[in-house]
């Protein structure tokens, strides 16, 4: 039987280890002298901690309203505002692919011609292309679609009104340019 040599690869790796480990030896005499040097100094004392003041609440006077109460803000700013909004979000419609992405992370990247039927191309925040007509939703506040221009997507956002209510508000995506 044929005694049995380490191939040339094991013995090259065997040698890049103990080279390596050569490499972990180090010479620390300065850091040691720092230390000598540091321990020799002599101790100094601790300051003190400093007192520490109460606090002393202010009480307002004839001032019992709940600071978190928006009610009276809210009547002040609009008094006419009712907390009914003529404003209502379709609940039943299924969502569309691009309600998942907000509106700022959506870029269009060019408009198609088919059928009669003017398309923008939309860029997710993913990477993919994905086309829209008028009548399509995107974005986080039910953004229907308006108009589709060659430099636009106009849409219609449904938002919150801050009193209870929706409102309607004007949005669009500008086409990005390379």
């Amino acid at each position: 039987m044929k005694p049995r040599h380490p191939s040339p690869l094991l013995s090259l790796l065997g040698l890049l280890f103990l080279a390596l480990l050569s490499g972990c030896q180090q010479n620390n005499s300065d850091l040691e002298d720092y230390i000598k040097a540091v321990k020799a100094k002599p101790a100094r004392d601790i300051p003190p901690i400093p007192d520490i003041i109460a606090y002393q609440p202010f009480n307002y006077p004839n001032h019992r309203r709940d600071p978190f109460d928006d009610s009276v803000i809210a009547a002040r700013l609009a008094p006419e505002r009712k907390t009914v909004s003529t404003v209502h979000i379709d609940r039943n419609r299924p969502k569309e692919y691009l309600e998942s992405f907000p509106l700022d992370s959506l870029k269009m990247v060019g408009t198609m011609q088919q059928g009669g039927q003017r398309w923008a191309l939309i860029r997710t925040p993913e990477g993919t292309i994905q086309r829209v007509r008028v009548g399509n939703y995107l974005g986080q506040n039910h953004g229907k679609i308006t108009q589709i221009t060659e430099n636009s997507v106009k849409l219609t956002e449904i938002a919150p009104d801050g009193y209870g209510g929706y409102l309607k508000r004007a949005a669009s995506i500008a086409l990005k340019t390379p």
